[in-house]
Parts: C-alpha cells; structure tokens; sequence
C-alpha cells in the first residue's frame, strides 16, 4: 500500500471520527478524490473489487431477490425497492423493466465494480456498486434481510478480480462542451421539428440535430411548449399528486443509469429548508433543492397526444430528474396529470 493511499484511508478515517454520518460521496468530496478512488482504500477491508462482464453479472442479479437500488445525481437520489426482472441488453444498452426495478442502462459509462461489506448501527450492509471511468458512481445494489445472501458471495467471488489493490487510477472529467449560442442554431427549423415530434424518445436525437443543449431547448422551444416555474412547483406537485392519489413516474439519472419509479407517492417530507423527500415503503427519493436552479413544464407531442413533464436542472444546465404522469405507450396521457401541471405556480417575471 503506497504512502498516499495511506494518508488517503487515514484522512476519511478522521473525517469520519468527526463526522460519525459522512457518507463515502461527501467524504470524496471534501478529499478531493473520487468516490471510486476512496472506496478503493477498503479492499481487502470489506471491499472486494470485480471485474468482467457487467451486462453478464446484471443478468445474475434476480438471484440476489428483494434488494433495494440507488441511482443519484449531484443534486437527487433515488432508491426503489423490488426485485430484477425481465433484463435485456442490446447495442451497448441495457435495460431493466420488472414491476418494482426500472432502469436504463448505458453500458459504455460502466468501468469499474465492487462489492461492498460496510458496518453499520443495524449490522452489516452488503452491496454492490458501479463507477465510470472517472470513480463516479454510477449505480448501486442494496442487500436486504429478505435477500440471497449466499447468492451475492457466490457472484462476489465468480467476478472477483486478480487486482485487490488499494489504489484505483481514475481520469481527470474533461470540461462540458460549449453551448452553442442562439444566434447559430436554426431556431425555426428546430421549433418545426420540434412540433413533428411522434415520440418522446426521439427528443435527444432532435437536440443532436440541431445541436442545442437540454436546457437551451427549453428557452427556445415553440410556443406553448414550455414553461418556467417557481422552484417551489416540485414540493407542489410532490404534495398534490399525493392528495390527490394521482400515479407518477419519476426519473433520475447518474452518468450510464436512468432509475424510474411508477405509482404513487404518498409521504412528502421537508427535511429543514434544503432537502425535499419522498418517504414511502418501496420508494425514497431525496431532492437537495439548493442545486435546483430552474423548473419547466416541458409538452412534446406524440402519436398519443401531448406528452407533459416537470424538469429539474441545475446552474451548468444539467437534468436533476424528471416528472411524469403515469403511462404507457399506446395511451393518452391522464389528464388529472395535465390539470396538476397546469395549476403548479409558474416563475415569476423580474
């Protein structure tokens, strides 16, 4: 173990004796390391790292049963409870489609895997866990008590890898590409396109088109199309679409995973002035409001009709999560979805 590792493990030990509920993420931060690099200074201390085949290991994971997955962001995090069902790969995608466990995988971002033992008041805590070629996280599997426990040890050792050792090389996030100014992108053509749209899905290949950026696209859309709200419109429509037992769909994203949750939510929580949260059995999510800086009500249409979401981004323009009503393709958005939508306080104009 090098010297640096050393002094790496040593400085989150001291970070943790003054901070008993750092999490691994904020410690990182704070060391100015990568999770992935941090986490790397516990093999052969509870951490076990894997290598080969993670579309291969995926496919194993329905025999870990009732497990608990979370996928966050800088700014959200998203934990859904369920078992894997109905995996499938394709073209370096992947995706997840059970009752309980929905996700997209984007295969290219997954570099590095480990398995995880942590120590907790409540007993051991097995996981686990995916970062990209940066040391970001980028998914993570939850044990339960209800799981397979003999299973995870039988996968944990079939992906075991050769290399246990405690450094893990990670390279520098290169800078976000330039947004294009609106003056150089065809705005007319885009808005036309825009307005032919059959499918929600073909939205980014239209934003490659016409190289416009997520939030950009917001700013110069068509008429009608979008809205700005008030940063308060989450918590809103959070707390209404519980009163009113209305079924959303909610997405979150990190660097190669989409996570959804379908259904409803019902325990809507503030935690003091800066975390917004949905407290319910099979589904948690966990808002940090101060790194949302706009809301919009985005309407794209389809073959079905108009589709409307609720979009977070934070100060450099990247998605936080997306809100839905609940649908499937081949129906008409509910509109109790669209009323809701159209009541969430809009931002005002200085």
């Amino acid at each position: 173990m090098k010297t640096e590792t050393v002094e790496l493990k040593d400085q989150w030990r001291g970070l943790l004796e003054k901070e008993p509920k750092l999490r691994i993420r904020d410690a990182a931060t704070k060391l100015g390391v990568s999770e992935a690099e941090l986490l790397a200074t516990r093999c052969g201390d509870g951490v076990t790292r894997l290598e080969g085949d993670w579309a291969a290991l995926i496919k194993e994971f329905p025999r870990l049963g009732r497990i608990m997955c979370l996928t966050r962001n800088e700014a959200a995090v998203h934990e859904r409870y369920g078992e894997f069902r109905q995996i499938d790969f394709f073209h370096g995608m992947g995706q997840v489609v059970g009752h309980d466990i929905d996700l997209r995988l984007f295969m290219h971002a997954w570099k590095y895997g480990y398995a995880v033992t942590d120590r907790t008041p409540e007993g051991e805590r097995q996981s686990f866990q995916f970062f990209d070629k940066h040391g970001n996280a980028i998914h993570k599997v939850f044990l339960q008590k209800e799981s397979n426990y003999g299973g995870y040890g039988e996968l944990m050792n079939r992906f075991r890898a050769a290399d246990q050792s405690t450094e893990q090389p990670v390279e520098p996030v290169s800078p976000p590409r330039p947004v294009l100014p609106d003056a150089e992108i065809d705005v007319a053509g885009f808005q036309k396109a825009w307005l032919e749209l059959k499918d929600t899905h073909a939205f980014y290949m239209l934003l490659q088109q016409f190289r416009v950026a997520r939030e950009q696209s917001l700013r110069l859309a068509p008429e009608g199309m979008t809205q700005r709200l008030s940063l308060d419109a989450t918590r809103v429509m959070l707390e209404q679409a519980a009163a009113r037992q209305l079924p959303i769909m909610v997405f979150i994203g990190s660097p190669g995973c989409i996570q959804i949750h379908t259904g409803e939510v019902t325990n809507i929580k503030m935690f003091g002035a800066d975390w917004l949260n949905v407290l319910d059995d099979e589904f948690n999510m966990h808002l940090h409001l101060p790194h949302v800086a706009s809301a919009w009500v985005v309407r794209k249409p389809t073959t079905d009709g108009i589709v409307t979401s609720v979009e977070l981004y934070d100060a450099a323009g990247e998605n936080i999560a997306l809100f839905f009503g609940k649908r499937k393709p081949g129906e008409v958005e509910d509109a109790r979805w669209q009323a809701l939508v159209a009541e969430l306080p809009v931002k005002e104009i200085a």
